[in-house]
């Protein structure tokens, strides 16, 4: 995937941190550490989204749309 080039203003006890990584050898160089972070950061939001969005559904709706299904389907019935 294409990569851009970004400035960012990080705290120095966060930078440290990200150099420790690099050194202990967990992170081939700062920007890998970063991006992996970033990658950790928009799965753990996924994930949340989705969470948030089940908690929005009806069980009892969404267990009779499930039922309405169920009864159209023949190869249940045998």
């Amino acid at each position: 995937m294409p990569s851009a080039k970004v400035a960012i203003t990080v705290e120095k006890g966060l930078l440290k941190t990200v150099d420790r990584w690099v050194s202990q050898g967990r992170y081939p160089n700062r920007s890998q550490a970063i991006q992996a972070a970033l990658r950790e950061k928009e799965e753990r939001w996924k994930h949340t989204r989705l969470l948030e969005a089940l908690d929005k559904l009806d069980p009892e709706e969404e267990k009779a749309l499930a039922d309405e299904w169920l009864a159209g389907d023949t190869w249940l019935a045998s």
